[in-house]
């Protein structure tokens, strides 16, 4: 995994590396140990929102930078994960409009750069996994990978997400067996009926 590099915010101190501001995570070192341990699941996150290892990389740059400039605003026994999550979740809808007004890459010259052939054979089945993923709404692919893959709560999802845990429930619910059936996975008939009537 490229090196994401936490911000330590040095500007911002005082000349005993306290930061002035009230509240929140006040010293660089704290503050590089509490973010660093949640970099993978941030990452994760972020390519399952980006589908490209660059961007991911540099949406998770952009929470960084946003959540040290901002710390002061960090409750200190909070959840600092869900707080990370929502700030990079946000970056990522913020700067949908901006991705839409981009060229597109109609003849997929840049496109066809990025991808490589697989040289393992693991990556065939981490190839279906990342088909299977895109080929869900956004909206469950968003709910399946804060719960499944970050390990985050029902409710910390939904506070990230913006809607009610019931709806986090059923999004996930609806993410995991679509997946089974996409990736020919056993499931209850009546499950697989159930994702089949919905069309979700």
């Amino acid at each position: 995994m490229p090196h994401v590099r936490v911000p330590d915010g040095p500007q911002d101190t005082g000349p005993s590396g306290v930061s002035s501001a009230p509240g929140g995570i006040v010293e660089p070192s704290d503050w590089r140990s509490a973010v660093h341990v949640y970099l993978p699941s941030l990452r994760a996150f972020a390519f399952t929102l980006s589908r490209n290892s660059a961007d991911a990389d540099d949406l998770v740059q952009e929470t960084l930078t946003k959540a040290w400039a901002h710390r002061a605003r960090f409750e200190p026994g909070s959840n600092l994960r869900a707080w990370l999550f929502t700030i990079l979740r946000n970056s990522w809808y913020t700067g949908a409009a901006k991705r839409r007004r981009e060229v597109a890459d109609e003849e997929g010259r840049y496109a066809a750069g990025l991808t490589a052939e697989p040289n393992q054979e693991w990556t065939a089945e981490l190839t279906s996994l990342r088909a299977a993923l895109n080929a869900l709404p956004p909206e469950h692919r968003e709910a399946i990978v804060m719960v499944g893959a970050a390990g985050l709560s029902y409710q910390e999802a939904a506070d990230i997400s913006g809607c009610a845990v019931g709806t986090i429930k059923s999004r996930v619910n609806r993410a995991r067996h679509r997946l089974a059936v996409l990736l020919d996975m056993e499931v209850p008939l009546e499950a697989v009926q159930n994702v089949i009537d919905d069309g979700s």
